[in-house]
């Protein structure tokens, strides 16, 4: 057996040969929890994720909209959602209010008209089959009269009018129906003609109040939409702070169970010392930068991107040992098995080796700094 094999052979034992069965048990279960709770960070991300691709897609120029949206931020007060629904319902009566105001008054348009003396023809629906007008429906698409219009402007169960414009318009088409299915020169026709321009003398009377409302629910609904908008993207930025304070609280559980784990491990050997540096010479030079890290995240005076590194194997605490064992056996492995796929690719390989010149000089100049802490230190057993 490889010295190195030999070294990490009761890696995936370690636990359950000096952990009794209760404390396996608690391991596991903490592990589950901590599974469970990545999941459901996993999730949350994607939703995050796919809220902002939708909008960025409702948004083409993403970065100025962004721009907009944080600048508003900083001006306003950003309404809950509950508060927006309340806000929008109120909002949706008001307009109502106002609308049904414009309707009365264009209601006083509909009573003008409906006095004048040539009115009579336009008063109710045509009487195609008491005046044999076969072909009427051949000719007029959708028939149109005043009472038909009053009607609608006092149904109650919804299927009213629900804008001016709506009666502006069926007002044009009683009278543009009478001039379209009569000859020019007939009686009806003429009629028909002068209440249409009595009509529109009127309607732009009322259009400037027709346009400044119109105006205000367009301006209410673009501020409404941006409450919106910024609602969501305070509980989606919440939500982001939310998962990373849950990060950190797994990284701790996680920590801690590291710590637990190691304590229930044995001390590792001066021997498996000494083979862990020699293993870590054989660490490619993306992987030994790994390892540095390793050792650097539990001794906050180890600079791992120094140009010279001396790294001292005895100095290590038995966790970091034990992590730069697991780490060192499956990057071996890896490596190993990488090897054994690529076969006879030396060739490419040796094309690209230019490009990692400096990384190999370093790892020479980290393993050297290795053997010489090695050399020093034969003999030196670990500190409990």
């Amino acid at each position: 057996m490889d010295p190195m094999d030999a070294a990490f052979a009761d890696a995936s034992n370690f636990v359950v040969g000096d952990t009794v069965g209760a404390e396996v048990d608690g391991f596991r279960h903490q592990v589950d929890e901590i599974f469970l709770k990545v999941d459901k960070l996993e999730q949350n991300v994607n939703e995050i994720e796919q809220f902002y691709l939708t909008l960025k897609k409702k948004q083409p120029n993403g970065s100025k909209g962004s721009s907009v949206v944080k600048d508003k931020d900083k001006e306003r007060h950003i309404p809950s959602l509950k508060k927006q629904q309340q806000d929008a319902a109120r909002r949706e009566a008001a307009a109502a209010k106002r609308m049904q105001e414009l309707m009365r008054q264009f209601g006083t348009i509909l009573r003008q008209l409906s006095q004048h003396k040539w009115a009579w023809p336009f008063m109710q629906p045509v009487d195609v089959e008491g005046l044999r007008l076969h072909d009427y429906y051949e000719v007029i698409d959708k028939p149109m009269d005043f009472s038909t219009i009053k009607n609608q402007m006092e149904a109650k169960d919804g299927t009213g009018y629900k804008n001016v414009r709506e009666i502006c318009s069926d007002m044009r088409l009683v009278f543009k129906n009478a001039m379209k299915y009569n000859e020019e020169r007939s009686d009806v026709h003429v009629m028909a003609k002068t209440l249409l321009e009595k009509f529109e003398e009127k309607w732009l009377q009322l259009l400037p109040k027709v346009t400044e409302e119109e105006k205000r629910r367009e301006e209410e609904e673009a501020e409404a939409l941006l409450d919106m908008q910024l609602a969501q993207e305070a509980a989606q930025a919440k939500m982001a702070r939310d998962i990373s304070n849950e990060i950190y609280e797994v990284d701790m559980q996680l920590e801690e169970l590291r710590e637990l784990v190691v304590q229930n491990c044995r001390k590792i050997s001066t021997e498996e010392k000494r083979k862990l540096g020699a293993a870590l010479t054989k660490l490619s030079p993306e992987d030994l930068c790994k390892a540095l890290e390793i050792v650097a995240e539990t001794n906050p005076s180890f600079q791992a991107t120094a140009v010279e590194v001396d790294l001292d194997i005895d100095a290590q605490s038995e966790t970091t040992l034990w992590r730069l064992k697991f780490f060192v056996k499956d990057a071996l492995e890896v490596h190993a098995k990488s090897s054994a796929s690529t076969g006879g690719g030396n060739n490419q390989n040796h094309t690209n080796s230019n490009n990692t010149n400096s990384n190999s000089k370093r790892k020479k100049e980290i393993c050297d700094a290795i053997a010489r802490t090695a050399k020093k230190k034969p003999n030196k057993k670990p500190s409990s």
